[in-house]
């Protein structure tokens, strides 16, 4: 037997393991007019604060919503919330409609309205990092959206896969073994952006077509490459050639903290030439590689609920990593709520067999190679006998031969979790996606493609899905919520808002001053 195949008979020896896992998403959206026309309205006041409200709140922008169910332990009571947050949003935003893809249409950095948060010291440091995140990267790059999909293991499965063991045992196993967990993820989450990539054109305003070498077919507005999966995840898309740089290190927590925690306290050479404050005015939070540890612009990052006043950094070396959180999901069109029940199960059945699955340490050379993997794969994975680098030694295999294998070891852990729960709903993805493997056109990508050719283009398709979806979430009934229960989240924080306001004891140099 493998070792996977052994520790997955190791915690199956109690099935409750595979009931009790975590998951939470955070959806992003960008407001659009019905003319196709990114939204230049504030954040509806109906939809309360954005620093406060736990549902709903913006990302990058005015324009960019940003939709959040809190943690479940069940997919239909996930996706019960996340259809609630959607119907009462979007029953709130009178003529607009959510963007259904990823990559934004027809934009200038004259259109986007940073974020703004209140007039609390907090909610004026959020706008400011945003503020620092456009002087860096420019505003098209950061609204460009996403699903981030948050899971964790219950602490039974832990128990069946290291027996007992003391508080401070337990915190670092589990920690190494989420590391594992994303060291796997590089070396086979390409297989996301082929399933599930969902950019595979892009509006032309986003390529400069007189610098770019990239061979591009044009549709009306939209330009695309004929193999591609997900271009936001290129460097056309939501990529930074400064941070991948940064090498930071996935030996260990301590290890990666140790990069983090260096590159928000190193001062870059090239952020030093924006300045801090100029004339009066802040430009940015500071001068460092990163301004906060939330900059690292990871496809998946461990992750753990920080205390009040409390650093990401912080939380995470006193209590390791409590969750981790996938990055690299496109927003999903043909799902009102940018992501399907399907892809939720793939993605529990790949992280739990990216935990089981042995991961030794990640040389330089094999990061390298995973790194070409993905871009290989967000540029041309449709493309028959795409080959791929396997490990450090010039193995390749094809992205179809590889995929095979991975579905193959998955799907016993698919057969164990339905077992457990008494469904066959786990071995139907893996049945499904298997097909997808050697059939291309059905990836989301090439579905994708083939109707925003068929409509005319970006612009067309965007409307025309959006609108169907503006149909989809209005028609919708609560189904775990209620209506109440939305409009008294909305008068709870704009009244955290105005405490927040009211309590601050600091101007902002000092606030500054005391939290970097």
């Amino acid at each position: 037997m493998t070792s996977f195949s052994l520790r997955l008979a190791q915690v199956c020896q109690n099935p409750s393991v595979f009931n009790n896992l975590k998951r939470g998403i955070e959806r992003e959206a960008l407001r659009y007019s019905k003319q196709s026309r990114l939204a230049k309205t504030r954040h509806p006041e109906a939809l309360g604060s954005a620093y406060a409200n736990k549902w709903i709140t913006t990302d990058f922008s005015e324009s960019q919503l940003e939709i959040v169910t809190p943690v479940s332990r069940d997919i239909n009571t996930l996706f019960a919330q996340l259809e609630d947050i959607h119907h009462f949003t979007q029953a709130n935003l009178g003529s607009e409609y959510m963007w259904p893809m990823s990559m934004p249409y027809n934009v200038s950095e004259s259109d986007i309205v940073l974020g703004q948060y209140g007039a609390c010291n907090a909610g004026r440091l959020k706008t400011l990092y945003r503020k620092g995140l456009k002087s860096r990267y420019g505003s098209k790059m950061q609204i460009i959206s996403g699903v981030h999909y948050n899971f964790s293991l219950p602490e039974s499965f832990w128990d069946e896969l290291f027996g007992k063991q003391c508080k401070e045992q337990r915190q670092e196993a589990k920690s190494d073994a989420y590391l594992g967990l994303i060291r796997n993820y590089y070396r086979f989450g390409w297989l996301i952006p082929y399933f599930f990539g969902a950019s595979p054109a892009v509006c032309s305003s986003y390529v400069n077509e007189q610098e770019t070498d990239k061979a591009f077919l044009k549709v009306e507005d939209t330009l695309y490459l004929p193999y591609s999966t997900s271009l936001r995840l290129s460097d056309i898309g939501y990529s930074n050639n400064t941070q991948e740089q940064l090498n930071i290190s996935l030996s260990s927590l301590d290890d990666y903290l140790s990069g983090l925690q260096n590159a928000t306290r190193t001062s870059s050479s090239a952020f030093e030439q924006i300045g801090v404050k100029v004339g009066g005015e802040y430009q940015q939070l500071n001068s460092n590689i990163l301004q906060l540890e939330n900059e690292f612009y990871a496809p998946i990052r461990p992750k753990r609920v920080p205390n009040k006043d409390e650093k990401v950094y912080e939380a995470l070396s006193q209590r390791g990593v409590e969750y981790i959180e996938v990055r690299a999901l496109d927003i999903n069109p043909y799902s009102s709520v940018g992501i399907s029940e399907e892809q939720v199960r793939f993605l529990d059945l790949f992280l739990i067999w990216a935990v089981l699955k042995d991961s030794d340490l990640m040389t330089e050379r094999e990061r390298e190679n995973c790194l070409s993997n993905w871009k290989k794969v967000t540029h041309q994975g449709r493309k028959p006998g795409l080959k791929l680098q396997c490990g450090t030694y010039g193995k390749t295999k094809t992205l179809q031969e590889w995929a095979t294998l991975i579905i193959g070891e998955i799907t016993h852990l698919a057969e164990a979790m339905d077992k457990a729960n008494g469904q066959t709903d786990y071995q139907s993805v893996c049945h499904r996606l298997t097909e997808v493997i050697n059939h291309p056109e059905l990836t989301i990508a090439g579905q994708l493609q083939a109707d925003i050719e068929k409509a005319g283009g970006i612009k067309a398709f965007g409307y025309e899905m959006g609108t169907k979806h503006v149909n989809t979430h209005l028609s919708h009934r609560y189904r775990f919520y209620s209506a109440k229960d939305m409009e008294n989240e909305v008068t709870r924080s704009w009244y955290e808002q105005e405490e927040s306001e009211k309590s601050d004891r600091l101007d902002f140099d000092t606030f500054l001053v005391a939290n970097f």
